[in-house]
């Protein structure tokens, strides 16, 4: 046994003190493991509830046939573009005359028509964005449970061998 064991007075002694002095030292700073666990956990139950709340909700007829419209300005415009090139080798003078006609378009409304697709797409993205599914990793998912204030191999350990 060691010298501390000895001044104190046994196995049992130390880890009395040892757990007084954890409770003192708490007292005045809080706990960085403690907090993480209660962090994680915090964390781990937000998920949780934010799947629950956001979970797909089954769509209807009506619901699949906006979303099929939703989906064809993209091909569309894609289309479109290689048909403008299209368009340019088949007939030069009939589309130069409607490039010039773009060209008298007014500046803000070219602004006003980038600034509509770019909030189409940007919705776009954002409603794929939560409607994904979430997915934790298997250890962070077990996180909360493993996560016990009692748990620790290393204490126990120590215990084992000092009982």
């Amino acid at each position: 046994m060691g010298l501390i064991g000895k001044l104190v007075g046994g196995p049992q002694a130390v880890a009395a003190l040892g757990d007084a002095a954890k409770g003192l030292a708490e007292v005045f700073t809080p706990s960085a493991t403690k907090r993480m666990e209660l962090s994680a956990q915090v964390q781990s139950e937000a998920l949780r509830e934010f799947a629950e709340e956001f979970g797909i909700a089954p769509t209807g007829l009506f619901d699949r046939a906006i979303n099929g419209l939703n989906r064809l300005p993209r091909p569309l415009l894609a289309f479109g573009t290689i048909g403008l090139f299209v368009y340019a080798m088949v007939d030069p003078q009939q589309f130069a005359l409607r490039m010039v006609g773009l060209n008298a378009v007014p500046e803000p409304l070219w602004w006003l028509l980038g600034a509509v697709v770019a909030f189409y797409f940007g919705a776009r993205e954002s409603y794929y964005f939560r409607t994904r599914g979430l997915s934790l990793p298997a250890t962070a998912a077990a996180a909360p449970a493993a996560l016990s204030e009692d748990a620790n191999p290393a204490l126990d350990d120590w215990r084992a061998k000092a009982g």
